[in-house]
């Protein structure tokens, strides 16, 4: 049984052991030793990195009681080791865990929430509780997380026996057995867990919930913390800055100057929209009973395009082909036919042209790689050219 020297200290960063046994598995070569530093992936929290005896530990699982190291290369077993953890990976997990525990074990003494679920990714912790919040609730959880960290209380870590632990009143997902580990947050939070945590809550350094939405019964909580949560911060502040220059505002009303900004983008869209409505009328007209036309007309959306389409084909009396766009950067489509089958003549139209597109039979979108000569000697004599 190899000794587990990350729960005797997790601040521990280098150490001796031994080889055991090392075999070829899938993912590299599997070693396991004497004794070991290195944290293995389990109750939500990612395994360790760094080296053994120089070489590379990719992954650290707990297989069958075993804490199995895959390294990117063999070491012969019987060797005594230096193993070196990689700190910076190491102290991010334990502010994550550490936080996750004092916001799990809030939300559960403030509301009775459980935690049913817990996942520390590459960039936020999620954390799922039983019981709906409100944003109220989740804005006071923020607060009484980061007083518990200004408190900066030390951190207990202990293995009570059967009948102390009766008496204890932590929080646990599951029925546990063999000796239970409590690790304790004054304040805040005292849970069953055989992760690694920081000394006292003030070593989180900061905790930020980022968002809140609805999971089953209750909701899922993204957050941040410590060193992770200052570089969210830092970014969402040079965001922020740039906002600001942009929109002439200052840091603190760049929400309103925005508002103001889109509540102006609508009205631009409604009189374009107004503008282009009476551009489509017009070219309608002056293609009533002209049967076939193919049109051109600069900077339409695709939307605008089936618009001017739809406008011009009920006019024609024909088959109409719109296209928007320029020579090197392609063009768009529309073409509809009122009461025809446009399908074979699309998958001429794409074949010729280097494009894509399909839609109903009587009606197609898409866009081609080809100029506007190349796409008005397709249609040759079949339509108006313009």
């Amino acid at each position: 049984m190899t000794e587990k020297l990350y729960e005797q200290d997790a601040f521990l960063s280098q150490f001796e052991g031994k080889v055991l046994s090392c075999e070829k598995g899938k993912k590299g070569f599997d070693l396991v030793l004497d004794r070991t530093a290195f944290y293995p992936e389990g109750g939500g929290q990612p395994y360790d990195t760094g080296t053994l005896g120089g070489v590379k530990v990719l992954e650290v699982h707990n297989r069958e009681g075993e804490i199995v190291h895959t390294c990117d290369a063999p070491l012969e077993p019987g060797r005594n080791i230096t193993g070196i953890i990689d700190w910076d990976r190491r102290f991010d997990l334990m502010q994550q865990h550490s936080g996750e525990h004092i916001v799990s074990g809030l939300a559960h003494s403030l509301w009775g929430c459980e935690n049913v679920g817990f996942h520390m990714g590459a960039e936020v912790v999620t954390i799922d509780l039983s019981l709906p919040l409100d944003q109220d609730q989740l804005a006071r959880l923020e607060a009484e997380a980061n007083r518990c960290i200004y408190l900066d209380l030390p951190a207990d870590i202990s293995y009570p026996s059967r009948e102390e632990l009766e008496h204890i009143p932590y929080r646990s997902k599951k029925e546990l057995a063999g000796q239970v580990r409590i690790v304790t947050f004054p304040g805040a939070d005292c849970c069953a867990c055989c992760g690694t945590h920081v000394r006292s809550a003030g070593q989180v350094g900061l905790v930020k919930l980022l968002t809140m939405q609805k999971f089953r019964e209750g909701v899922r909580i993204e957050l941040v913390c410590g060193g992770r949560a200052f570089r969210y911060l830092s970014r969402v502040l040079e965001q922020n800055a740039q906002v600001s220059h942009l929109l002439s505002a200052k840091v603190f009303e760049t929400g309103a100057a925005a508002a103001r900004l889109l509540a102006e983008n609508e009205a631009l869209k409604s009189r374009l929209l107004s503008l282009e409505k009476a551009r489509f009328a017009a070219l309608a007209g002056r293609y009533a009973g002209a049967g076939d036309v193919v049109l051109f007309e600069d900077g339409l959306s695709p939307d605008g395009l089936r618009r001017l389409c739809d406008a011009v084909l009920h006019a024609c009396g024909g088959r109409c082909a719109c296209f928007s766009g320029e020579d090197g950067a392609g063009y768009k489509y529309a073409v509809g036919q009122a009461g025809g089958d446009l399908r074979g003549f699309v998958k001429e139209l794409n074949q010729a042209l280097g494009g894509r597109g399909g839609g109903k039979p009587d009606f197609v979108q898409g866009g081609v790689q080809a100029s506007r000569e190349e796409i008005e000697s397709f249609f040759q004599n079949e339509v108006l050219s313009l």
